[in-house]
């Protein structure tokens, strides 16, 4: 236990599903939380559940397109909590639909890309140079299976930008090494959030089930457990890796 004890960790995107399993789970280990998002209720709901265990947590609202906000998203962090020791970069969503590339609208390629692959780099530019300054840090980013191999049905300007993470934290991990720093990835397959149970069908969920070794989809617990791990001293020689959390599907 304890294994974050007394780290200030920063999860955007926590207000739900993924970012909401890692934040409780981080509180659990010992971390100052701040959990991010947009809906106020959902927000509060998460911030409640964390401290009514015990944890210590706060929420913040930013648009993580917007550089001048998530600058002051981190000023605030640092007035309440101190310094952020830990950044779970993990705001993202699917903005279009499969469909031709050619059908794609300008519009929803950038929407897509300017929420998962602008929005992370807007995040690490603002939250790098103090973790730089203090010669210490840990950031881990959210990609997706999407990123991780092609598909006729793929939403390409989701996939794209989560490539693009990818890449973008391969190349931080290089630059911010010698600092102190690590950075790691984490690449999801199919996670039953609350929304993917609500809106994949049965016989698709099962049809999915059957696609992976280990005959289960996954749950945003098993990717908290992931993150863990890379925000953990136990990963402490661990840096510029991908981890699929994808139950043994194959990912090339």
């Amino acid at each position: 236990m304890n294994k974050l004890s007394n780290k200030v960790a920063l999860v955007t995107g926590s207000s739900r599903g993924i970012g909401a399993a890692i934040a409780k789970r981080f509180a659990q280990e010992g971390a100052k939380v701040i959990v991010h998002g947009r809906d106020v209720a959902a927000l509060t709901a998460v911030r409640t559940e964390i401290e009514e265990a015990g944890g210590q947590a706060i929420q913040v609202r930013a648009d993580v397109t917007s550089f001048a906000e998530i600058e002051t998203m981190r000023e605030q962090v640092d007035q309440q909590f101190g310094p952020i020791d830990i950044l779970v970069a993990n705001v993202g969503a699917n903005l279009t639909m499969p469909g031709p590339m050619e059908e794609i609208s300008v519009e929803g390629w950038r929407a897509s890309v300017d929420l998962n692959l602008t929005g992370t780099f807007l995040t690490i530019k603002s939250i790098l140079p103090g973790m730089k300054e203090r010669g210490t840090g840990n950031i881990i980013t959210i990609s997706s299976a999407a990123g991780r191999r092609a598909h006729p049905r793929s939403p390409a300007p989701y996939a794209a930008a989560k490539a693009g993470i990818q890449l973008l934290t391969q190349d931080l991990a290089i630059q911010a090494g010698p600092y102190g720093i690590r950075a790691n990835c984490i690449a999801p397959e199919t996670i039953l959030t609350g929304r993917n149970e609500r809106q994949i069908p049965d016989a698709v969920k099962q049809t999915l089930i059957d696609s992976h070794p280990v005959q289960r989809l996954g749950t945003p617990e098993d990717v908290a457990e992931a993150a863990l791990y890379l925000a953990s001293d136990d990963s402490g020689w661990i840096t510029g890796i991908v981890l699929d959390v994808a139950g043994g599907a194959v990912m090339v």
